[in-house]
């Protein structure tokens, strides 16, 4: 381990991290399916457009859907295109674009810190090894892959500071994939730095460098545009409207409109960034970098990091993932504070990653199924032991002089190894809906149709191979519709799974803590009656 940190490493750090996220993937792989609602609603998507043909226009349930760009659909569908239809490719691209982000903070590392080669691969191991990265790295959507883009804008402001008019094309080319990935959030992600360039590389030509910043963006908006016109023109005025309006302004209205207080992203930074930020050897470390003089390279980290982080913070619309994108720059900070620091002691996280293991073995007495509405199935106690055994050998390794980043990238990537394997029994009765999908596929088969009695995210629709859509009832359209339909199906939800035992049903299953059962429409009609009153 310590030869794998020394500066001539930078190399072999950055192959462990690639190395620890691939566990992480496989192990993602094999234990979780889809979970709904947003990864079965991404790929249902991408299944829709593959059915139509269309790559033009995402469709959601047989409706133009506005709330997301194209591009991660397409990178489903090339897959697809290349392997056939399946469920493991759409799984990887997370982690194939998480390790492309590795790849590009090593890079960005030797081009802010040129004579260090080993920060690269300590950055690339802080990475791979926080939690929130790592969870949204071997999930099926959009923030990993923002945070692709928004590193190769990164590389692009760089080439343009050293003087490279291509910089610019770069940024430009980062703004118009990052739009197509998941909106103009990029240019929230992206530009704070850009804009501070004159405070972490002072001695450029502000105007010229303001100009080439307004010409890249104008860059990224004619790729993005390339994709929308034609788009809108196909998807009619409604979603026309959407993705010219919606992603923007009305967006922006609902980010502001109150819901989450202002400090809430400060109590989670701890496990978000689990197991660097409990890490006092970290703070010290940092502490010292201040003391020292922050150079150019470190301000740069800051730029990216702190104005974004508060403008999300005061947006209201908070969720956890936004903050992904800024991961690479905590990393390349904290790379750096590390640097030729002798900081091998890891006990607070390791006592907190063996609390955790203790939790998990705790859990088989029903402490998760409680959390989970007394699931059947209960976690076995061996990961929680095995994690409890890692946290206590890696703790005194870095008694005996290991460097701490090593033991504790790998206690950050054990601790979600056996949390995934220890919860795995509890979480597929839960989320796993591809026996309701295909029952649903029956029904159609055979000529019925099937209502969802909710709000329909088109969690079924890939899953079930589906090729025609659910008709979508709620509210006081359910009960016209089941009249209409006496012969036909309806999907029903129920908030007790105990409620589902008594229900004569084609198909029934537990879903989400609750149950969800496919009934004919007499029966529904009954269910939905009951649950009323």
């Amino acid at each position: 381990m310590s030869s794998l940190m020394s500066a001539e490493n930078g190399r072999g750090a950055l192959i462990a991290s690639l190395s620890l996220l691939a566990l992480l993937a496989a192990v993602s792989l094999m234990t979780r399916p889809y979970v709904p609602i947003d990864e079965t609603r991404y790929v249902s998507v991408a299944w829709e457009m593959w059915l139509r043909g269309d790559f033009l226009v995402p469709f959601k349930n047989g409706v133009p859907y506005s709330h997301k760009p194209p591009f991660m659909f397409w990178v489903f569908q090339a897959g697809w295109a290349l392997f056939g239809v399946n469920e493991w490719w759409p799984r990887l691209v997370s982690p194939l674009f998480s390790a492309g982000g590795l790849g590009l903070t090593w890079l960005l590392a030797w081009r802010l810190w040129p004579g260090q080669a080993g920060i690269g691969g300590r950055a690339a191991l802080i990475l791979a090894s926080s939690l929130l990265w790592v969870v949204f790295s071997t999930a099926a959507m959009f923030d990993v892959i923002l945070a692709f883009w928004v590193l190769v804008g990164m590389h692009g402001v760089l080439s343009a500071a050293d003087g490279r008019r291509r910089g610019f094309v770069l940024i430009g080319v980062a703004i118009g994939f990052g739009v197509l990935t998941k909106g103009p959030v990029i240019l929230l992600d992206l530009l704070p730095a850009a804009a501070l360039a004159p405070w972490w590389r002072p001695g450029l030509n502000w105007k010229r460098w303001y100009g080439g910043l307004v010409l890249a963006v104008l860059l990224g908006a004619a790729l993005a545009l390339a994709w929308a016109l034609p788009a809108g023109l196909a998807g009619g005025e409604a979603y026309r409207n959407a993705i010219f309006w919606g992603q923007t302004a009305d967006r922006m209205v609902d980010s502001f409109a109150h819901r989450r207080p202002l400090w809430w992203y400060l109590p989670l930074l701890p496990l978000m960034l689990f197991p660097w930020f409990v890490w006092p050897g970290l703070w010290q470390a940092l502490a010292r970098l201040r003391r020292a003089g922050l150079d150019s390279g470190s301000r740069f980290c800051l730029a990216w990091m702190l104005p974004v982080f508060v403008a999300f913070s005061f947006i209201s619309g908070k969720q956890p993932h936004y903050l992904v994108p800024l991961f690479p720059a905590f990393a390349l900070l904290a790379a750096r504070a590390l640097s030729g620091q002798t900081f091998t002691r890891i006990g607070v996280p390791a006592v907190l990653a063996a609390a955790l293991g203790v939790w998990l073995m705790l859990a088989g007495d029903g402490q998760i199924a409680s959390v989970y509405r007394q699931v059947a199935v209960l976690p076995p106690l061996w990961p929680g032991m095995l994690l409890v055994l890692i946290a206590g050998a890696l703790w005194l390794a870095g008694r005996r002089g290991v460097p701490g980043v090593a033991t504790l990238a790998l206690l950050g990537g054990c601790a979600l190894v056996f949390l995934q394997l220890a919860a795995s029994r509890s979480i597929e009765p839960l989320y796993d809906i591809r026996p309701m999908a295909n029952a649903i596929r029956q029904v159609q088969d055979s000529g019925r149709t099937v209502a969802n009695t909710a709000t329909y995210h088109a969690q079924y629709q890939f899953l079930g191979r589906l090729e025609k859509p659910l008709a979508e009832i709620r509210g006081p359209e359910i009960a016209p519709w089941l009249a209409a339909h006496p012969d036909d199906f309806a999907v029903v939800y129920l908030d007790d799974p105990k409620d589902m035992q008594s229900v004569e049903a084609r198909f029934k299953q537990v879903y989400r803590g609750g149950a969800v059962v496919l009934v004919d429409s007499r029966t529904a009609a009954g269910l939905l009656a009951l649950h009323r009153e």
